[in-house]
Formats: structure tokens, C-alpha cells, sequence
């Protein structure tokens, strides 16, 4: 008791939950931070892919799928070694989704019998299962579960362009008082293209994305960090690890069930009729017991042993329920009609296809962050289940620039692969076609020649044939029309993109049949 006593005269326990906001703020910071400049022009993509690279379910569901493994993985190792001496320190130190979510609590905590019942814990245990077992065939759908993709996906598709927008139209209003012009063209030659984009960009489904995010933070409704106790599977991977962690929580014998511990706890793995003790699976050294311990009951000293096993705990019926669940979805995914022919719009990032792209892909949305004109959006119906939320090429939302490497160079696990510059330009991604019902030169016997002068083929891939034909007053007239070289084009999508017609443009890509 004397010992505690002079402990606790410089330990001062509150000051352990002090810092660990500190550290999940500047976390947060830092991870806004380096998603702000993975655009293309920011900072090296060595450095703003780091955060991807520090999660050890997508680089271990990564190497389980394309059996490669990559030097920039090894950076899992990092947390993965946090984790066997801390426990889930990640979960409450660093997550950012964790932060979000600590920072959007909704509702009071209060004891955890108020949530749903421990045994939801096993669902975050059966998705991780699912989701290495499905790798194990080549499939890393399940990754659009994990909470960093989560995090970066609604950072690239829904708040940072609604950030943009806000900006933009605030901007707009603003410029209309004379006396406020110079400080808004300052404050816009500031952060852009710094922060913001130079021109606004445009994702698909951005609204599904921020509904999706908005979905989780609704669930502290029913319990504090309900993403986190029940569903996570980078928590569950985690989860299993801290179980043998060296640094765990226990109760010292002069506990007088006071009963805080357990109303304080964010996870709600205090357990009353334990003793009061926790789950080093479930407790993510967040510090509020210790904090509000009035005796300083709540400790952590070091274990060589292994924890006890909990009833949501996965075991082998659940492991071999999962490797069947993923074996079964992998079949009808691969009897589906996306496995026999690709979506005729399913555009990839140059080099992509040909990389065994599915089987790489972590659905992270690094590269349609860093894509400069936005053409990469995520896919939907076009990739099926397997390609779902996968990068793809939208044309008419923005084109490959032909001098620009962003994506293959920012791709964490190089599904996208890093080509050079002169690499990049010879990709055939696609094909263009004219739908000579739609173009105008065709239709309307006028001159339009947007797509030939727009093309940055060398030797263009889009050529003129002039033509006398009868205009609408039975007039004969020379009009340039269009034809596309099929042996020249790549397939960018700068001409559907600058096609002038509203709509749907007169010239399309598509993927070509042999490209496969």
C-alpha cells in the first residue's frame, strides 16, 4: 500500500488519459495530413502511403492473395509488434476511425449490459476469419471492411469534396463584396492547389460512401465504439494478438467493486462478475479505468502467460465455418457473369489489368485521391461483388493525363503497377469508338473537331477525313469528320471527356476484346 501510495504521487493518473488524446489527435492529424498531400504534386508517395502500410490485415490479406510480399509491408510489423507488447494500444492510441469515433460519442457511456450482449463480439472475429480465408483464394472484397479503407475512402469520396464545394461556394459569395476580392484570391492562391484542388472534382456515389461512415457513427447510439467491440476486423486481428501481450490490464486485491471501471470503459470489457477484471482481446488501453479508479485498483504489470479464452472467442467450428463461408462465396463469385465477360466501361489504371489487379487491390481509394482530373472513381454494377469499390476510369468525369504516373506511383501494394512515364503513355486501357448517330459532324453535317485536337497521342489517334455532304439547306459543304486509328489510341478518355455534346458523348472508350 505504501509503495502505491508514492506510485500514484507522480503517476497521477489522469495524466495517462491526457496524453493518450494527445497522441490520438496528433495521430489524427497526421494521418488528414497525409492523405491532404498524396495528391498528385504533394509530398513522395513513399511517405503518404505510409499510413496503409502500418495495417497489418490489408498487407496480410495482401500477401495471402497475390503471394507476393512487398518491402514496404514489413511496416505492419510495427503495429503488430505495438500490439504483442501493448495489446490493442492501436485501437485507442491511433485508429483514426477509433478517434472519429471517441470524438462523435452520441450518448453517455454507461455499464456495457446497456448494449447488445458479449457474444456480438465474435461477429468481428468471423469477418476477420472470412476475410483471410477469402484471400487465401485470391479475393479481397472483405478489405472494403477494414477500418483504414473505411477512413481514406470517405476522406477521397464524400468530405473532402464536400470540403472543396463548401469552400468553393463560400468563395463565390464572397467575391461578390469589391472589398473582399484581394483577401479571397490570397486566401485561394493559398490553398490551391495545396489543399483543394485546383478545378472541383466529382466522384460517383458520394453520397452512399458518407452514408455508409455516417452508419457507423450511429451505431455509438446503441453502444460506445460499436464498430470497434463488434464489428472491426483489423480489432479482431488485434484482438487475438493481445492475448498474449506482455502489458495487460489486472485488479488489484483491495478492489472495492465501486463499480467505475466498468461504467467508464469504452469498450465495455470490465467484467463485474470477474472481479472486475478485462478481456485483453477486447480492451484497448484507453486508461479511463485507471483514471477514475478511486483506490488505483486498476494496473498494468507484465504477463508471460496466455489469456483466458472467452466464450466470443473464435474457435475451430467458427474458423472452419469461415473458410467455408469464403469458399462458397469465392465459387458463385466466379460462376458470376463479371467473372466471364468485363463491363465494356470497366476502364482500369494503366498496367492494372494486366497485374492480376483483383487479387492486389485493397480498395484504399489512394489513387483516385491522387488522381488529378478525378477520372478514377470507384466501381459499383461494372466490377461485380469481386471488383466491388475498385478503381476504375470514368471518362466522361475526367481522363488519363498523359503525363501524369499518380496512381502506380501512390498504390501502397502496387496493384497499380509503378510504370515510368514513356511505360505509362504505351498502356492500352481502352479503346475509343464514335457513335456516329450522336456526333455532329455525322449527324449534323457541322464542324467539330474537339477530339482530334485534343488527342496527345503523338501521331493521333483520332484523324480528320473531309467530306462534301448536303446540309440542311441542300447545300453541298466540306465537314471534317472524325475516325478513330484503332493501332494508335490508348484508350485515356481526354476525347469523351472534351466531346462537347451534353450527356453521353458522341465518342466513347471501351474496353477493347483483347485486352484482357
Amino acid at each position: 500500500m505504501a509503495d502505491r501510495a508514492r506510485r500514484k504521487k507522480w503517476w497521477r493518473p489522469r495524466r495517462w488519459t491526457t496524453l493518450r488524446r494527445l497522441v490520438q489527435y496528433l495521430a489524427l492529424l497526421a494521418f488528414v495530413v497525409l492523405f491532404v498531400w498524396s495528391r498528385r504534386g504533394g509530398w513522395p508517395a513513399s511517405l503518404v502511403n505510409i499510413p496503409m502500410r502500418l495495417d497489418p490485415l490489408t498487407m496480410l490479406a495482401h500477401l495471402l492473395a497475390s503471394r507476393t510480399f512487398l518491402a514496404g509491408s514489413a511496416l505492419a510489423l510495427i503495429t503488430l509488434g505495438l500490439t504483442l507488447t501493448l495489446g490493442r494500444a492501436w485501437c485507442g492510441w491511433l485508429c483514426p476511425l477509433g478517434t472519429t469515433l471517441d470524438l462523435l460519442p452520441l450518448r453517455r457511456r454507461r455499464y456495457k449490459a446497456a448494449g447488445p450482449s458479449d457474444s456480438w463480439r465474435s461477429v468481428k472475429y468471423v469477418l476477420l476469419l472470412t476475410t483471410l480465408a477469402a484471400a487465401l483464394f485470391a479475393n479481397l472484397t472483405l478489405l472494403i471492411f477494414d477500418p483504414l479503407t473505411i477512413f481514406f475512402r470517405t476522406l477521397s469520396l464524400s468530405l473532402w469534396p464536400a470540403v472543396d464545394q463548401i469552400v468553393t461556394g463560400a468563395e463565390f459569395v464572397l467575391y461578390g463584396v469589391p472589398v473582399l476580392r484581394p483577401a479571397i484570391s490570397t486566401f485561394d492562391g493559398l490553398v490551391r492547389p495545396r489543399l483543394l484542388p485546383p478545378e472541383p472534382v466529382f466522384y460517383r456515389y458520394t453520397s452512399l460512401y458518407a452514408g455508409l461512415f455516417l452508419g457507423l457513427v450511429l451505431l455509438n447510439l446503441v453502444a460506445h465504439r460499436f464498430w470497434c467491440r463488434y464489428l472491426c476486423p483489423l480489432g479482431g486481428l488485434l484482438g487475438l494478438l493481445s492475448k498474449v501481450a506482455i502489458v495487460r490490464r489486472e485488479v488489484a486485491a483491495d478492489c472495492t467493486q465501486c463499480d467505475v471501471c466498468a461504467r467508464v470503459c469504452p469498450t465495455g470489457t470490465v467484467q463485474p462478475e470477474a472481479g472486475y477484471a478485462s478481456d485483453p482481446a477486447e480492451c484497448t488501453m484507453c486508461m479511463e479505468c485507471v483514471a477514475a479508479c478511486p483506490r488505483g485498483s486498476a494496473e498494468f504489470p507484465i504477463h508471460l502467460s496466455l489469456a483466458e479464452r472467452q466464450p466470443y472467442h473464435p474457435g475451430r467450428r467458427q474458423a472452419l465455418a469461415s473458410l467455408g463461408g469464403a469458399l462458397a462465396g469465392v465459387g458463385l463469385l466466379g460462376s458470376g457473369l463479371a467473372a466471364r465477360r468485363d463491363h465494356p466501361y470497366l476502364i482500369r489504371p494503366p498496367g492494372a489489368r494486366e497485374n492480376n489487379f483483383l487479387s492486389k487491390c485493397i480498395r484504399c481509394g489512394e489513387c483516385m485521391r491522387a488522381c488529378p482530373t478525378s477520372a478514377l472513381q470507384p466501381a459499383l454494377a461494372e466490377a461485380g461483388v469481386e471488383g466491388l469499390w475498385t478503381p476504375l476510369l470514368v471518362p466522361r468525369l475526367g481522363y488519363c493525363d498523359y503525363s501524369c504516373t499518380a496512381c502506380g506511383q501512390v498504390c501502397p501494394v502496387q496493384a497499380i503497377p509503378p510504370l515510368s512515364l514513356e511505360e505509362k503513355r504505351e498502356q492500352v486501357i481502352g479503346l475509343a469508338y464514335i457513335d456516329q448517330n450522336r456526333c455532329i459532324p455525322w449527324t449534323d453535317n457541322q464542324d467539330c473537331i474537339v477530339c482530334e485536337e485534343m488527342c496527345p497521342v503523338p501521331d493521333k489517334a483520332v484523324k480528320l477525313e473531309l467530306v462534301e455532304v448536303l446540309n440542311a439547306n441542300g447545300q453541298w459543304v466540306s465537314v471534317q469528320r472524325p475516325h478513330v486509328i484503332r493501332e494508335r489510341c490508348i484508350g485515356c478518355g481526354i476525347c469523351e471527356y472534351k466531346c462537347p455534346l451534353n450527356g453521353q458523348a458522341a465518342i466513347r472508350v471501351y474496353v477493347p476484346n483483347d485486352v484482357i
